[in-house]
């Protein structure tokens, strides 16, 4: 199924393909034994942080648009300066579909299934598809920031198209991770969801088959869910981390203040809210700094 270079895979491809490497995958060391490698960390990190607070669960971060757009940017919000992008993963990267009971789904894959430690999935927002997440130069070079840690970490890196990100569409890559997970039984997943496909990240919570290999959920510019609470992936205390513009006027950040909040009331449970500040909807996509991120789900799951 997530054969670099197959396009299009018939259900008994995908049969073929999962058992060619199901021994290979159960020799994977747990997510929650490594920690990603850096890469282009300087280029990549927080520009400052304005304030910091919950023994530095919650940040404020110094977003400027003049210098982290319109300087980091060949052209703005359309083109990154070359020096933030490495090309490398291009031929680690294929387009394919799966035929699930609940429809086709399309999706990019980029990473090698042999070894695999750990599966990060990008579902996009309202209007986008599969395209927006492999995207090497939009949003400051970010999403070719998480191929290359995938890549470079016995990652792999996958981004399903989520349609109307209504319930079928939940169904579909729920489906699509399952055959990820009878693929590589020995890694961990990183769910991160934008804008409006948070829908899809509150939907699969409840999963249990799903909550289980679930190393986080990332909510970038995306918004809380009070059902979130007595989920599946809440009982598993799955680490959420927020991430969100101070200026969002699309999803205004007192509602994603609100669900940091609640979730800090549970007891230790393992959430972090990076706040953007002056910061609109896309800003969190460009700005989310990946290995910090997920080195630091990976820490908490394990602990």
């Amino acid at each position: 199924m997530i054969l670099p270079g197959v396009r299009k895979p018939t259900a008994r491809l995908v049969s073929v393909a999962l058992g060619l490497v199901a021994y290979a995958a159960l020799a994977a060391a747990p997510a929650g034994a490594f920690e990603l490698k850096p890469f282009k960390d300087r280029l990549f990190a927080y520009p400052g942080i304005l304030e910091s607070r919950d023994g530095g669960a919650y940040i404020t971060v110094d977003y400027r648009e003049l210098r982290d757009i319109n300087k980091r940017d060949q052209v703005p919000e359309r083109r990154v300066n070359r020096r933030y992008v490495d090309l490398a993963p291009k031929k680690y990267q294929s387009e394919q579909a799966l035929q699930t009971a609940a429809g086709e789904i399309r999706f990019f894959v980029v990473g090698n299934p042999v070894n695999t430690r750990l599966v990060t999935v990008y579902v996009h927002g309202r209007g986008g598809d599969r395209s927006q997440g492999v995207n090497d130069f939009s949003f400051g070079g970010n999403f070719n920031r998480i191929k290359n840690l995938m890549v470079r970490n016995s990652g792999i890196y996958i981004t399903p198209d989520g349609g109307d990100l209504g319930d079928k569409a939940a169904a579909r890559i729920r489906l699509l991770l399952e055959a990820v997970f009878r693929q590589v039984p020995g890694a961990r997943i990183v769910l991160a969801c934008g804008s409006a496909g948070g829908a899809v990240c509150h939907s699969l919570a409840h999963v249990d088959q799903v909550a289980m290999r679930l190393a986080g959920i990332a909510l970038l510019g995306s918004f809380g869910s009070d059902a979130f609470i007595g989920s599946a992936a809440y009982r598993n205390r799955v680490p959420v981390f927020i991430a969100h513009g101070g200026s969002d006027s699309v999803i205004p950040v007192q509602g994603v203040e609100a669900f940091y909040r609640t979730l800090r009331g549970t007891q230790g449970y393992p959430v972090r809210m990076v706040r953007f500040e002056t910061g609109g909807h896309g800003t969190p996509i460009r700005m989310t700094d990946w290995r910090d991120m997920i080195n630091w789900m990976l820490s908490a799951r394990s602990g």
